[in-house]
């Protein structure tokens, strides 16, 4: 069990250290809570921070529950077996990615400000969140960086479910998570403290 996010990040940092100082590497953080762990593995490494804003898209009356993600460059995911399994509508999907998307553009408004547009292009990305659960959020956060032409991903979380490693193993370079557990409930069981994030939090950690 992590003491906290910073801890987290801590302990993942150290399985990344052959990037310290390195020029090409950047690291990137999914809000709100993986903000929180990827600032301290940039600080540990000496890396630069910065984010993409993933947004998930709820199931209908269980919003926690991902059928997708997207981010505001209009990368998606969408799981297509539960939208058919549960027999949810394409109207309620497209309303949700319109949604989500300008909520998602909200933010990163928010949390970058002025700052020019993230350029990833031949850079290695270490992509950060504070857990997996559904992993829709991480999969379209992949497809983003993918699309801005980088040259190496390496995804580092503290937990995710097995399945999920084994989901995108092909999909990026590497994978560092340091807990698989067999049974994964929620991500916040793994974790003493698990306070919320707020948007101010985040922009605090982007600017230090």
């Amino acid at each position: 069990m992590f003491d906290d996010r910073a801890y987290a990040g801590k302990k993942l940092a150290e399985h990344l250290k052959t990037y310290k100082n390195k020029k090409n590497v950047i690291v990137i953080g999914l809000p709100r809570g993986g903000v929180v762990v990827a600032h301290q593995i940039a600080q540990e490494l000496g890396l630069p921070l910065d984010i993409i804003v993933p947004r998930k898209i709820g199931m209908p009356g269980s919003p926690e529950a991902a059928i997708g993600a997207i981010t505001v460059d209009g990368q998606q995911v969408l799981d297509h077996e539960a939208i058919d399994a549960m027999q949810i509508e394409q109207d309620y999907v497209d309303r949700e990615i319109e949604k989500e998307k300008k909520e998602a553009a909200r933010r990163l408004k928010a949390y970058r400000g002025k700052k020019p547009n993230l350029d990833l292009k031949n850079k290695i990305v270490l992509l950060i969140d504070d857990g997996v659960a559904t992993g829709a959020t991480m999969k379209v956060s992949i497809k983003a960086a993918k699309v801005r032409g980088v040259k190496e991903i390496v995804v580092a979380i503290p937990v995710a479910p097995q399945e999920f490693i084994r989901e995108i193993e092909a999909d990026v370079d590497k994978v560092i998570c340091l807990k698989t557990p067999k049974d994964f409930f929620a991500i916040s069981t793994h974790y003493k403290r698990f306070e919320q994030v707020e948007d101010e939090e985040v922009i605090r950690l982007l600017d230090s």
